[in-house]
């Protein structure tokens, strides 16, 4: 899409950044929050999952359209899926240190924070959830951050439990895995004080910044996720979901507002054409013959094709509105959404096996002329009577511009619809849980990743980027620990940027390792027990057996530490090896003798102590 003016355009954003705590248990019950493998459930079970009224009778919409998708939901529970996970016991109270952290966010994030959080339920019948609905509280309200733009408001802090994660989509239905339901999860909202799609990206980060901040957040593809709401001024509010990586905030508001404005550019001229939608014709008889593979297998299935006509949409169905997506691409959505696999419409075709004669059949069945278009769907008649309906809901809206929806963010930046936007008919009081008192003045902010940047380097002497990479890094935590328990700063930066770094690219798997088998480690090179050298050769070791102990692993790798005087006999050794060179070039000769001998050593003995050795032996004898 060209550039645009989005000043010119009134374009308003809004964020809604959503992170998964790292806390030992589950926002409501005691089972731990770490992700499994699907190969190791214990069992399975099955929901089915229908709406409910709220308070006030109401239905909404988003709940209800997806009530129309008969589906089964497929569960892999685990050695500790507990019965509040599989919702067959009243959930638990709030976890106290989930409660903890939020708060010291409602401190990073200027926010006010409310007397007591109450619990709700908000209703999902997607099958996210066992119980057909999302357990979330309100924590805090009217914060601030900045960006160079101007300040962006936060208007609420919010703790929920995560919900269940998909592993499979299937015909009938979708299978997901209760190792993520429950984790605790903060949603962030901004208020729409966001102009630019630049200034989007930038307040994502900075919220992200301060997240991790606070050293208590899951980190890794999936544990945070971002939903941009983006509007124009003659457009519409649309909710974009599911942002996984941060540098594609901008790229997402900026294709969505070339969307609306190609959608309001669509109305203009439809409007102009005096365009309209009729109503949907089965028009099977059209292709009782038809070459076209899709169309006739639906059809040898026992299947059906409806059609709309499309009043003076000739042209515009196949009109690009973002890269690869056109006007048909969003009448497509909705009709997978009720199950059909996609649609062919006139500004396609002939295409497909589909011939010119029968388009000009097609035409005359639904009374379609050359401004017109036609849109039809095949497939069996009960997803098809549902799909061509939601071509024609989906085509009407187009006569009146952009609609408010929920739309799902593709890798390329552009996106694609979901459903409806929620409404407040979804929320209604949780009875199970009680109200928790909050105190701010029980939690202490904590230091910005900032200020840890410029801490590291006067504290500790690391430079700039070792102290950025240490402080940004997800070992964050464990580099705290560790040089409180006295670890030399640089050694444990070192171990844990860069050691690492090397053996996952080597293969190694540095998954394996624990941070109190890197702790371990660390204290026995302080100790004197391990040289740095072996470092690599006993955390290979160890993510080969994690039943290991540090110690164990030493033995296991053949380091156990040596005396000074093997040291010395070893050095001696290769300096008489050597002896021509180190007569002939005398220091001269150190750099190249170094390296043998630590290779005869294999890491057994530090290398300031085979330096040393090595400098006297040489001296002796140049």
């Amino acid at each position: 899409m060209s550039a645009h003016d989005y000043e010119a355009l009134g374009l308003v954003a809004g964020l809604e950044i959503h992170q998964q705590l790292d806390t030992a248990t589950k926002l409501f019950c005691g089972c731990p929050t770490e992700i499994r493998d699907p190969d190791d459930a214990a069992r399975t079970f099955t929901r089915f999952l229908h709406p409910t009224k709220s308070e006030l009778g109401e239905l909404d919409d988003a709940a209800l359209e997806e009530s129309r998708v008969d589906r089964e939901f497929e569960y892999l529970a685990y050695d500790t899926t507990c019965l509040v996970e599989e919702d067959d016991e009243p959930p638990h109270r709030l976890d106290r240190e989930a409660r903890e952290v939020v708060m010291q966010i409602a401190s990073l994030l200027d926010m006010d924070a409310v007397d007591q959080a109450h619990v709700m339920r908000k209703l999902v019948i997607d099958g996210s959830n066992t119980s057909g609905f999302q357990r979330s509280s309100l924590v805090a309200q009217n914060g601030e951050i900045q960006t160079s733009d101007g300040p962006v408001g936060v208007e609420d802090l919010m703790l929920e439990e995560e919900s269940a994660q998909r592993v499979e989509e299937r015909d009938d239905g979708v299978l997901f895995s209760l190792d993520r339901l429950g984790i605790p999860l903060v949603e962030i909202g901004t208020r729409p004080d966001i102009s630019s799609p630049e200034q989007a990206r930038e307040a994502a980060e900075t919220i992200g910044m301060l997240l991790r901040s606070t050293g208590k957040v899951k980190r890794g593809l999936g544990t945070i996720r971002q939903d941009v709401n983006v509007s124009i001024a003659d457009g519409a509010r649309v909710e974009i979901k599911g942002v996984q990586a941060l540098d594609t905030i901008d790229d997402i508001v900026r294709e969505e507002v070339g969307r609306q404005v190609e959608l309001l550019a669509i109305r203009d001229e439809l409007d102009d054409r005096g365009a309209s939608v009729g109503e949907t014709r089965d028009v099977t008889d059209v292709f009782e013959d038809t070459d076209s593979g899709v169309i006739g297998g639906a059809l040898s299935s026992g299947g059906v094709v409806q059609a709309v006509p499309l009043f003076g949409f000739d042209g515009l169905v196949g009109r690009e509105i973002q890269p690869d997506r056109r006007l048909g691409t969003e009448f497509s959505d909705h009709a997978k959404r009720h199950g059909a696999g996609g649609i062919f419409h006139t500004d396609e075709l002939p295409a497909y096996g589909v011939t010119e004669e029968e388009v000009a059949a097609l035409r005359d069945a639904v009374g379609a002329g050359e401004e017109d278009a036609v849109a039809i769907v095949a497939t069996d008649p009960e997803t098809a009577a549902l799909a061509i309906d939601a071509v024609q809901a989906r085509a009407e809206t187009a006569l009146s511009g952009v609609p408010e929806e929920t739309r799902g963010a593709n890798e390329d930046g552009t996106t694609r619809y979901l459903r409806p936007l929620p409404g407040a008919a979804r929320m209604y009081p949780e009875t199970d849980v009680p109200p928790v008192e909050l105190d701010p003045s029980d939690v202490e902010t904590p230091e910005l990743l900032t200020e840890k940047v410029e801490r590291y380097q006067s504290e500790f002497g690391l430079n700039a980027g070792l102290a950025e990479q240490v402080a940004y890094g997800r070992r964050m935590p464990l580099f705290e620990r560790a040089t409180d328990e006295g670890v030399d700063a640089t050694f444990a930066a070192g171990l844990l940027e860069s050691t690492l770094t090397e053996l996952r690219r080597d293969d190694v798997a540095v998954g394996k390792l624990t941070e109190d088998h890197l702790l371990a480690v660390m204290h026995l090179v302080e100790d004197g027990e391990l040289a740095k050298e072996g470092v690599n050769d006993v955390l290979t070791t160890i993510s080969e057996d994690p039943s290991l102990s540090a110690e164990e692993a030493v033995e296991e790798a053949g380091l156990s530490g040596v005396s000074e005087e093997d040291v010395r006999e070893a050095v001696v050794e290769v300096v008489e090896r050597n002896a021509a060179q180190v007569e002939e070039q005398g220091m001269g000769a150190f750099s190249g003798l170094m390296g043998e001998a630590m290779g005869a050593l294999r890491g057994k003995a530090d290398g300031e102590v085979v330096s040393s050795v090595l400098r006297e032996e040489i001296q002796k004898r140049a």
